[in-house]
This record gives structure tokens, sequence and C-alpha cells, in this order.
């Protein structure tokens, strides 16, 4: 079912603009290489060089949100590719006032067109899509092309954190993720929502409240 157009979606993208790093434009696939370059600098961003964390498919930023207000010493980037979700999150950061967190409206396979490698000291993978036909395995965010973008982004001791209630697709990226070099430690089978550091959302409620085990796991690469 394809997601309705929200009213006034330009408008309210514009009035984002202070905690939005960057919008992909639809031309962005027809670009050259040299006119695709928007990295920017953590530092100059946030203006200061606390650790990066990155999370992909944040929705409407409901955990990048409560992330940021939490941690002080953290700096967040939330990406989201679809522009009708990001801009509520977007909102919602504008009127906590969070200067740790900013947003990315952008698909996840153009990371490094925005962000610097070996910049990232945490990748939040929470409850991404599963993709669970094998012919849309690639577009897994544990897949083998995507763990290749987040080798170059990640710091020398950087991790992935993933959560899922998908169990097929939590197996496939313990598969693929031992299998392209990383080491898999910490993983849960069913994860206590009062876990040292766990971020309950009202999306991981929903799941919890019909019974869903959630699933967890960290990764790093083998030294």
């Amino acid at each position: 079912m394809r997601m309705r157009y929200k009213k006034h979606l330009e408008e309210r993208m514009s009035a984002v603009s202070d905690v939005l790093l960057h919008r992909e434009v639809e031309e962005f696939y027809r670009m050259t290489e040299e006119e695709k370059n928007f990295v920017v600098n953590p530092a100059d961003v946030f203006g200061n060089n606390n650790p990066l964390y990155l999370e992909l498919g944040c929705g409407k930023g409901s955990f990048a949100i409560q992330s940021a207000t939490l941690h002080h010493d953290r700096n967040y980037i939330a990406l989201e590719k679809l522009s009708n979700v990001i801009v509520v999150g977007c909102e919602q950061a504008q009127k906590a006032a969070l200067p740790n967190l900013r947003f990315l409206n952008c698909r996840a396979e153009n990371l490094l067109y925005y962000l610097p490698k070996n910049s990232v000291t945490e990748i939040i993978l929470n409850f991404s899509c599963p993709f669970p036909k094998k012919t849309y395995a690639n577009r897994r965010l544990t897949s083998p092309n995507y763990l290749a973008i987040y080798k170059q982004l990640l710091t020398a001791d950087g991790i992935i954190r993933q959560k899922t209630d998908d169990r097929p697709f939590f197996d496939y990226s313990v598969e693929t993720l031992t299998a392209n070099g990383w080491e898999v430690y910490d993983i849960d089978y069913n994860l206590p929502a009062d876990a040292d550091g766990n971020i309950v959302t009202e999306y991981e409620s929903k799941f919890r409240a019909i019974g869903k085990p959630i699933y967890s796991l960290k990764a790093r690469l083998h030294s």
C-alpha cells in the first residue's frame, strides 16, 4: 500500500531545516560522483567531538529522541528514507530542542556520500524491515552490501546493535555478520524490557503486548 503524501509536506520539511542535515533529492542517481559529495564533519555539526551514534530506519524518531534526551554526552544522527515519516520526528526533535540530535533523509545505501569514514561509534538497527522474500535479501540492512558500508563508517572499536521481532531475519543477521568478518556477541533471544540500556519505544511495546519475543545482538569487527 502506497503511503499518502502528507499535507503541506514541503513547507513542513523546510521548517525543520535546523535539525535536518540533508534531504536526498530525486535527481541523486543522475548526479556525478563529484556532485554527490555531501559529507559533513560531525564536529562542525554538533560543536563537539562526542561519540556519534547512527540509527538507520528511525521512523518517526521516538528512539532517537529518547536516546538523545538521556545521553547528553552522545551525538545522534537518525536516518529515514521516507520524508512523510521523518518530518514527524524532526518536528518532535525541534520541540525538544536537543542539540545532540540531527536527522538525515536519505537511503542507507548512500551513507558514505553524507558521513565521513571511521566517524560512527555505534550503528543502531531497530526493527528494520526483514524483507522475508529471498529475492529481496540484498535489501536487508544486515546484508553483505550494507555490512561493507558499515565497515567503512565505524570507528576501529565501533559496533552494530540490532533489535528485531523477526526470528528468521535475526538468524540471517547472525549468519551474514559472522560470514563477513564480524564477531557477534551479547545474543539474546528474549530481551527483557528492562535490560540495561534498553529503550522501549511505542513500536516495541506493541510487540511485547502480544507476547512476541525481542531478539537482540551486538557485533564488532574482528581485530
